[in-house]
């Protein structure tokens, strides 16, 4: 069991997390990471998230983020178009599918449910 813990998220460090080149749209954006706390089904996830400007699309899981710094515009198809910045609570769905236009380079703290 992982005991509780609290964690500086603008200074965690972070480790690469390449995409998938398919999904990029254009620039060259960059994506790095870390899992602060995995339930031990593997199904509840914690972490911290970045990626630098660029245009990336993606399939969502169930998400509920924070944006720390940075933003982006993400358009959810047959959905709605968010527009995230620091202090932003925002949630996905599984299922969704996504076009993320990273403005500035953004940073957020995640809950995913698989």
């Amino acid at each position: 069991m992982t005991p509780s813990f609290a964690l500086h998220i603008p200074d965690a460090d972070l480790r690469p997390e390449p995409l998938d080149p398919e999904q990029i749209v254009s620039g060259n954006p960059e994506v790095t990471g870390k899992v602060v706390w995995e339930s031990a089904d593997g199904r509840q996830i914690r972490g911290i998230w970045q990626i630098t400007p660029g245009v990336v699309t993606d399939t969502e899981a169930d998400e509920l983020f924070v944006v720390i710094s940075g933003s982006a515009t993400i358009e959810v198809a047959d959905g709605p178009t968010l527009t995230v910045g620091p202090g932003d609570m925002a949630v996905l769905r599984a299922g969704d599918r996504t076009t993320w236009t990273v403005h500035e380079t953004l940073r957020k703290a995640y809950a995913i449910s698989l």
